[in-house]
């Protein structure tokens, strides 16, 4: 480890001659190289989707949740790392209470995100501590519409409208800026999520996989809920069925 930062990653608080805090990197890496997360803002919603590889046959399914109620207008995924993860979560949770109870109100997404990023910078700032392992990509409704928040380990927090962390991350962000997102449904979005996490598998793998859906839209009532299980695996046959044929069909031309 030392070899690749020359010693200048044996500590958080350590700069590198050229300005780069080694371990944070390394952090950022961590989170690069989870599971791919995507989330997507709707014209009348948003859509948060995680793709999970099955750690072992004897585990149940749904068990390793990635997706997480914050509040009733509000979820969160996480990549990377799922105890660093579970950690943003919590302080989100407290985060959300703690704004409630001294202003009566509902924390906006804005307020609640970049708090969460300060969170994660002040893992950075003392040798005694670590860079989160994780990131926070939340999707929330409020009365200004959906919107779509990526709190980075690094300390930074900015709002999309379509993104993607974790493997093949590249691959799905290509795809989703092709896509007209201000336009779509939620329930439209469903499928084309799903299939951009399908196209981006590693098919040398044999590994079987779990995609997790959450929304929040017009037809949640603005709360944050998981995707209905018989819609969700319906919508992954669909993708499943749609890349097929158009694999044949590329086929054919070919």
């Amino acid at each position: 480890m030392s070899g690749v930062g020359s010693g200048y990653d044996l500590s958080v608080t350590t700069f590198s001659p050229e300005g780069r805090v080694f371990q944070v990197e390394y952090a950022g890496k961590a989170t690069d190289n989870g599971v791919p997360c995507v989330g997507v803002c709707c014209k009348d919603g948003a859509i948060l989707a995680v793709e999970k590889p099955e750690e072992t046959k004897m585990m149940l399914p749904q068990s390793n949740r990635r997706i997480f109620t914050v509040s009733r207008h509000c979820g969160m995924a996480v990549p990377g790392k799922l105890p660093d993860g579970r950690q943003i979560v919590s302080r989100a949770h407290q985060e959300a209470e703690q704004y409630k109870r001294f202003y009566g109100e509902t924390i906006p997404t804005k307020v609640l995100c970049d708090r969460l990023a300060n969170f994660c910078h002040v893992f950075s700032l003392y040798w005694s501590l670590r860079p989160l392992g994780s990131a926070a990509l939340t999707a929330s409704f409020d009365d200004q519409g959906p919107h779509i928040y990526l709190s980075e380990t690094n300390g930074v927090s900015y709002r999309y409208y379509g993104i993607a962390v974790g493997k093949g991350r590249q691959g799905i962000k290509t795809e989703l800026e092709r896509l007209k997102l201000g336009e779509m449904t939620t329930r439209e979005a469903l499928k084309v999520v799903c299939k951009c996490l399908m196209r981006q598998r590693d098919e040398s793998s044999n590994k079987k996989y779990e995609i997790e859906l959450a929304w929040i839209s017009e037809e949640t009532g603005r709360e944050f809920q998981r995707v209905p299980e018989d819609l969700a695996k319906q919508t992954v046959e669909d993708a499943k069925k749609e890349i097929e044929q158009e694999d044949s069909d590329s086929d054919m031309e070919a």
